[in-house]
């Protein structure tokens, strides 16, 4: 009996490799998750976009600059001027209208705004109430959250004192509420 089911195995495995060989080679993908490393990576990955850049909150001027880098060229190459050159003079009505093109065409390469401020993050408002409450506990008057989520400074009046002082404290206040979970 057990010479026979070991027979019988042997045929069925005969089988199946000589159908197996007569058919062409395809290869499925796997149904299930799997991890792959750096070097069995499929090549598709690399003629993909670059990530886009992303601001943080305690993103220095330089460090921004260099995010910038990519844009800046993208609107060179598009006929405009940089973000830098435009604000050294006052652009001409040609000038403004090859900026308005050229950034339509390169505005998937300006930075993210920071997560917390990013207008995607359902909780980026919540994040700016944090932030005005922080900011109104070390005595700015005049400061809100508008109905786009953006903090606004200095209120109806304008108050320059308000404006000036929500400026200086705004980055401490957004790091007291980024440590606090908000």
């Amino acid at each position: 009996m057990r010479a026979k089911r070991l027979t019988m195995v042997l045929i069925g495995s005969a089988c199946l490799l000589a159908a197996c060989s007569n058919e062409p080679a395809q290869q499925e993908a796997p149904r299930v998750a799997s991890f792959q490393s750096a070097s069995s990576a499929p090549t598709a990955a690399a003629s993909a976009k670059p990530e886009r850049a992303r601001e943080r909150l305690d993103t220095t001027p330089e460090e921004r600059e260099a995010m910038l880098k990519p844009y800046n060229q993208c609107l060179r190459d598009h006929g405009a001027k940089s973000v830098k050159d435009m604000r050294r003079g006052t652009p001409s009505q040609a000038d403004l209208k090859k900026a308005e093109a050229a950034n339509k065409a390169c505005e998937d390469q300006m930075p993210l705004p920071a997560w917390e401020l990013d207008p995607a993050n359902p909780k980026a408002k919540d994040f700016a109430v944090a932030v005005v409450e922080c900011l109104k506990g070390k005595g700015v008057k005049y400061v809100e959250v508008n109905g786009d989520g953006d903090i606004a400074l200095g209120g109806e009046q304008n108050d320059k004192t308000s404006i000036s002082k929500g400026m200086d404290l705004m980055p401490e206040c957004e790091r007291q509420s980024a440590a606090a979970g908000n």
